[in-house]
């Protein structure tokens, strides 16, 4: 049951950082500026959801590698 909410809050998270990466780069494309600035504006904001995404993506691993100790631990302490 633990997964299965776990599960729906990362997928939860994700959805909303990729629709407001999304709609950052619409925004970007809307607005009334010249086309360098623009680009270097969508250039930053790629840059930074890269970095977002990194970060996440190393949170949810340290959390997994975690949760796998934790799981090892608690079957070797069982088989013993």
């Amino acid at each position: 049951m633990e997964y299965d909410d776990d599960a729906r809050l990362f997928n939860f998270l994700s959805g909303v950082i990729c629709g407001a990466a999304i709609g950052a780069g619409v925004a970007l494309m809307m607005a009334p500026q010249s086309g360098k600035k623009t680009r270097k504006k969508i250039h930053r904001a790629a840059e930074d959801l890269r970095e977002n995404a990194t970060d996440r993506w190393e949170e949810v691993a340290e959390e997994v590698r975690d949760r796998m100790d934790e799981a090892l631990a608690h079957a070797k302490k069982r088989i013993s």
